[in-house]
């Protein structure tokens, strides 16, 4: 009887958290810049160097842990996680092994209409590390320390998930959680996420875990959805031909799609960790809690019941407008400046997403402000312009936010409201095109529509397409 296995997997989720400066110092947190101009004494590790904690990064570490349901530790400290290697400038990392500041949350996910929960273990704050840049042409190895000290939190899962569709479903949910509190970006691609997944297989039906490997240089979900499904085979051929797994740390590469071994797993004891000497204690008191929990803002789950019941729009088009905080954002402005929410989710859902696709941009990207989009539904309304300028006026806003009315009268885009004129243009087109005319008469309906369009197109798309229809019947049935 063939083997079935059962994939076990965990997950470190490191998250850049979107303060302005770094955990320990003063030093901007801003991406990119020149190598090595971020930096100070104490992110450099200069002897004599003290650190002191930044407290945005304890609101927004407590903040994470509050939306993904943790006990928040009342007393905390750090602790020096020693390794030598040339991006760690102080030889050890600043983090939280003894006393992190979250413990013993958990996330509600769902895959194919199936809801379970992931268990978190904990959430610790520490600092990020340097970045090493491998110039090939020199072989030489180069290191920029702007992002050292970079605050950090690290989100440990239990080993609650069993396929790749259950991870990209924690992750999601995580990343929306987090982007919506404002505590990070989020963004896999410029590493203010990272993923590192532990995998291990076993027998189907046993409760022993097998021999867990960990995953690194993960920088998309489909690169992680492809990562685990490698590892997973992989772990299976070595069990299948009478080896063992080996517990192993490995990096894998997305391109050549398949992972190779980094280093053999360290344990927490080859760290050498103690109590770092040079930071106090952290309190957290019931005062500062209660702060931290009445600046919590409505989540996307909350929204989506509060959609479906203010806005009477459709499941589908709320699960893709709070798929992105920036879209529920403008979404709502927009409805407060007073355009129907139908018809601002219209717009958000078909040209929005249209001008995404194009300029290939992420709804985080979106630069347009609700108040031009109010604007542009607003003369769609008073029919000041029609659809097909609206959608026109709408990609010069989407790419340029520029103002709708000013753009609408510099390049003459009004509306002719004028009957007389519109009713002369219909005329010359009837009579140009008889051949549609007896079309229509004969009871082809469609042929009216080649009529609307010529007539369409003698007004420079300037006419109300209604107004085209109406005038048109009228002169046909005569």
């Amino acid at each position: 009887m063939e083997k079935t296995y059962e994939t076990v997997i965990g997950l470190e989720v490191h998250v850049e958290l979107a303060t302005k400066t770094k955990i320990f110092c003063g030093c901007s947190t801003e991406f990119g810049g020149e190598p090595n101009t971020h930096t100070c004494p104490v992110c450099t590790g200069m002897p004599g160097s003290l650190p002191v904690l930044n407290k945005a990064v304890l609101e927004k570490a407590v903040a994470v842990g509050l939306a993904t349901n943790c006990n928040i530790t009342g007393k905390g400290k750090f602790d020096r996680k020693n390794y030598f290697y040339p991006d760690n400038p102080q030889n050890y990392q600043i983090s939280q092994l003894y006393f992190p500041i979250c413990r013993d949350g958990k996330v509600e996910i769902e895959v194919d209409g199936e809801k379970k929960y992931v268990r978190i273990h904990e959430i610790h704050m520490e600092e990020d590390a340097g970045k090493l840049v491998h110039d090939s042409f020199t072989d030489t190895s180069l290191v920029d320390y702007n992002r050292s000290g970079v605050p950090l939190i690290e989100i440990v899962s239990e080993p609650d998930m069993r396929s790749a569709e259950e991870v990209i479903a924690y992750l999601d949910k995580l990343r929306l959680i987090i982007q919506y509190l404002g505590a990070s970006d989020c963004k896999l691609n410029e590493g203010s996420m990272r993923a590192d997944v532990n995998l291990s297989i076993r027998e189907a039906g046993t409760e022993e875990f097998g021999t867990r490997t960990e995953m690194k240089n993960l920088n998309s979900f489909k690169a992680i959805a492809r990562a685990i499904e490698n590892e997973r085979e992989r772990q299976i051929d070595i069990i299948e031909s009478g080896e063992k797994v080996i517990q192993e740390t490995r990096r894998w590469d997305d391109e050549k799609g398949y992972s190779y071994a980094m280093r053999s797993k360290e344990d927490a004891q080859d760290y050498r960790y103690f109590p770092d000497p040079d930071l106090v204690p952290i309190i957290v008191d019931d005062e500062f809690l209660d702060t931290i929990k009445r600046r919590q803002p409505e989540l996307r789950d909350e929204k989506r019941i509060r959609y479906k019941e203010e806005f009477s729009i459709p499941d589908y088009d709320i699960d893709i407008i709070t798929n992105s905080k920036k879209m529920a954002d403008i979404f709502e402005e927009t409805i407060a400046l007073g355009a129907e929410p139908k018809k601002v989710s219209n717009w958000l859902m078909v040209e929005t997403m249209r001008l995404m696709k194009e300029h290939d941009k992420d709804a985080d990207d979106i630069s347009f402000s609700a108040k031009n989009l109010a604007k542009i539904i607003e003369m769609v309304d008073k029919k000041v312009i029609n659809g097909s300028v609206a959608k026109e006026v709408f990609e010069k806003v989407f790419t340029d936010d520029i103002e709708p009315e000013s753009y609408v009268e510099e390049n003459g885009l009004r509306t002719v409201n004028d009957e007389g004129a519109l009713t002369k243009t219909i005329e010359e087109i009837v009579a140009a095109n008889p051949k549609s005319v007896e079309d229509y008469k004969s009871g082809k309906e469609k042929a009216i529509g080649f009529l609307v369009g010529q007539t369409m197109k003698a007004m420079k798309g300037k006419a109300d397409p209604g107004e085209v229809n109406r005038i048109l019947k009228e002169i046909l049935s005569k």
